[in-house]
C-alpha cells in the first residue's frame, strides 16, 4: 500500500449536484472517483433490516427511527470504506457531493490530515465552527488537528485509513442509528475522531437542492422530537466525558 484516493457519495438522480460533483474532482488532491450512493428508497424492507436493527444495540439508546435515506447514506459510506480494502488503499478521502472546497485552506488541512492518518485512523474535516472543549493533538503553518471533548456530528469531509476502514466495517454490518452518531460513540467503536481545522471545507446543501435524507414534519413532531434529541445529546455528553 501507498496510495490515497478520493470517493465523492454522490446519488445519481440527485442531478442538481452534479455540478457540485464536478467542482470537487477538480478541487480533489488525489485522483478521484464518484461513488454512487446507496438510495435508500430502493431498498427492500429485507434488504434494510438485514443491516438496520430497529432493537437498540448500544448505548445511550438512539431515540428515533431511522428513515430510508439515513439507512442509504450508512450503506454509502460503509461501500466507500470497503472500497478502500478492495483497493488496498493507505487511506481515503471520503466527500459527500455537498460540499465545497476553499483550494489555499483545503491545502494546508489535508497535508497535516495526510501525515497523521495513519496513526489517527479518522479525520474529519468539519464544515461548520467545532464547540466544546478540544485537545490540540498536531500544528503545522496555521493548521491544526484537534480532539474535540464531544464528536461532532456529520460525515461531509473525512480522511479514513485502512486500519480504521477495516474496523468499522467489522462493527457496523448492524446498525441502529445513522452513521455520524455511530461515529460519535468512541466508546463503542474504539476510534476517538480527529478533526483538522481550519478545514477549508464549507457546506452547500441549500445551493445544491437541500438534503437527499431529511424530511419534513409536522409542528407537533418537531418539538417531541427536539425534546428527545436534547435528552439523548445529554447522554452522548455523560458518555463522551466518563
Amino acid at each position: 500500500m501507498d496510495q490515497t484516493k478520493t470517493f465523492i457519495i454522490h446519488l445519481p438522480r440527485a442531478t442538481a449536484r452534479r455540478p457540485q460533483v464536478d467542482h470537487l474532482l477538480n478541487a480533489s488532491p488525489y485522483r478521484a472517483e464518484v461513488l454512487d450512493a446507496v438510495d435508500g428508497s430502493a431498498l427492500t424492507k429485507t434488504q434494510q433490516t438485514d443491516c438496520y436493527s430497529a432493537t437498540p444495540l448500544h448505548r445511550p439508546h438512539y431515540p428515533f427511527a431511522l428513515n430510508t435515506g439515513e439507512i442509504g447514506c450508512f450503506l454509502s459510506h460503509r461501500a466507500a470504506w470497503q472500497r478502500i480494502l478492495d483497493e488496498d488503499l493507505d487511506a481515503a478521502l471520503i466527500l459527500e457531493d455537498d460540499v465545497q472546497i476553499e483550494p489555499a485552506a483545503f491545502e494546508r488541512s489535508h497535508t497535516l490530515a495526510a501525515a497523521h492518518i495513519a496513526q489517527l485512523g479518522y479525520i474529519q474535516f468539519q464544515v461548520r465552527q467545532l464547540k466544546g472543549g478540544v485537545k490540540l493533538l498536531k500544528e503545522d503553518e496555521g493548521s491544526q488537528i484537534v480532539a474535540p471533548e464531544i464528536t461532532p456530528l456529520r460525515t461531509s469531509a473525512q480522511l479514513v485509513s485502512h486500519k480504521a476502514a477495516k474496523h468499522l466495517l467489522d462493527i457496523t454490518k448492524r446498525f441502529d442509528r445513522p452513521i455520524d452518531t455511530t461515529l460519535q460513540m468512541h466508546w463503542v467503536t474504539g476510534i476517538p475522531l480527529a478533526c483538522v481545522v481550519p478545514s477549508g471545507v464549507s457546506d452547500r446543501t441549500a445551493q445544491t437542492g437541500g438534503s437527499t435524507i431529511s424530511r419534513s414534519q409536522p409542528i407537533g413532531q418537531k418539538i417531541k422530537r427536539e425534546f428527545k434529541r436534547t435528552l439523548y445529546r445529554r447522554a452522548v455528553r455523560n458518555f463522551s466525558t466518563r
